[in-house]
């Protein structure tokens, strides 16, 4: 008997078929083995489901080796044509931001995914972005507000370290992985920092340039994007949010990285060892890209990472650390605390929330299309904790694009469909304000 395309079967074949599919299709975009997987119909919608939370499909239309069922064929190929177009708006959208810059004198670095298809790494419709990140100094943060409030947008939220913008007469269109339609969000950054968990790690020096000119400008170096998407990584490991598309992004960019490069991050460490926080995402990117990160790098990194930490992430998986894990959490990221001080901060916080993180959760839950519906993310602190206590609770985000990727037409006369016996975007920012 077919699985119930409109409903889900229960959390943990959800979780088995996401853990199962995750880290098949992450081993093959590195290196495709050729040879079709033998899935279920049910394995095959969480593949879909699997590669839209990991931003991946439009990587895995040009890497896999193999085309799988028609529908898995189609998704991939519209996939990368909506990440073309969608990418096309945004370098228009970059182009006219360039120019009001230019013209009042504001220096704007564009961050991360924009970054990289500037420097060559990507082409259009190769990676897709969710939204526009740039970076002003903090004395800029009013001039570079006007200048996107004169553009249509407006403020819809202030999180610690950035405000997301969105376009004043644009909605989102909805649908499974990259929609060419939907809002393209603006999140103007004055910092580049994360908490991991609590301890706040500031590398805004090394990716503003010294002397910056009006307008766009690129990172001062390679080494400085490799820093800031190392530390990316790693936030997002801390609430579980990490994205294949970010190992996908570093094995890219250290391919292109020189010996000076290299020695730029580890002097960023004490006595050259990295930052503290460098070696558990590029220990990840190791696992899936083997021999994309130098030796002597990863064996600096060692020396300068924690063992209690180093430990620990050194058994993680990408679905133990990204939304492909359904599970709820009390204390995700705990293994980060680097003190027992911090680690008593960090439990306060998750019971106690501050009163920034309450109104971020909120600012969440009222407007992402998969939380509106959803009580979790309504409900108050501990009411969370209570069901946290006496259930198993699964994580909103994940369990959204579940049901958007059952909810699509399926074409089951592939010979390796087979029905499961028995059974009837914005998300992963949002997984840092909750009980994850």
């Amino acid at each position: 008997m077919k699985s119930n395309h409109t409903g889900l079967p229960r959390p943990g074949i959800v979780q088995d078929a996401l853990r199962k599919t995750t880290e098949a299709l992450a081993g093959e975009i590195a290196r495709s083995a050729g040879m079709t997987p033998d899935w279920s119909e049910f394995e095959w919608r969480a593949a879909r489901a699997a590669a839209a939370i990991h931003g991946i499909a439009p990587v895995l239309a040009a890497a896999l080796r193999w085309q799988g069922p028609p529908d898995w064929v189609k998704f991939l190929a519209q996939q990368r044509a909506n990440t073309t177009s969608r990418h096309r708006r945004i370098e228009a959208l970059q182009q006219l931001i360039d120019r009001r810059a230019r013209e009042t004198g504001l220096a704007i670095i564009p961050l991360k995914g924009a970054a990289l298809h500037t420097s060559g790494v990507y082409a259009p419709g190769d990676r897709p972005m969710a939204d526009l990140d740039i970076l002003v100094r903090e004395s800029d943060l009013a001039s570079a507000t006007r200048l996107l409030e004169a553009l249509g947008y407006h403020e819809t939220v202030t999180f610690w370290k950035n405000r997301v913008f969105a376009p004043n007469d644009c909605g989102e269109s909805g649908g499974l992985g990259e929609q060419p339609g939907n809002n393209i969000k603006i999140e103007l950054h004055w910092q580049i920092c994360e908490k991991l968990p609590v301890r706040m790690t500031d590398i805004s020096d090394l990716v503003f340039p010294t002397q910056p000119h009006p307008g766009l400008n690129p990172y001062p170096s390679r080494a400085a994007l490799m820093l800031h998407l190392i530390q990316h990584a790693a936030g997002t490991m801390v609430a579980r949010t990490l994205r294949l598309l970010q190992l996908h992004d570093l094995a890219l960019l250290a391919g292109g990285m020189s010996g000076e490069d290299w020695e730029q991050v580890l002097r960023q460490g004490t006595e050259a060892c990295g930052p503290w926080w460098a070696l558990p995402p590029l220990q990840l990117v190791t696992r899936y890209y083997p021999g994309t990160i130098p030796s002597g790098v990863l064996a600096a990194l060692t020396r300068g990472c924690p063992s209690s930490l180093r430990r620990v992430t050194q058994r993680q998986s990408l679905t133990d650390v990204s939304l492909s894990n359904i599970w709820v959490r009390a204390l995700p990221g705990i293994e980060w605390s680097q003190s027992i001080v911090e680690r008593l901060k960090y439990v306060a916080g998750r019971v106690r929330p501050s009163a920034e993180t309450l109104a971020a959760r909120k600012g969440d839950a009222d407007s992402g299309a998969w939380a509106i519906q959803n009580r979790w993310d309504h409900l108050p602190q501990r009411a969370r904790i209570m069901r946290w206590l006496i259930s198993r609770p699964t994580r909103p985000a994940a369990m959204y694009v579940m049901r958007a990727a059952l909810a699509q037409s399926s074409e089951s006369d592939h010979p390796n469909y087979k029905p499961l016996q028995g059974t009837p975007s914005a998300a992963r920012r949002a997984s840092s304000h909750a009980l994850i």
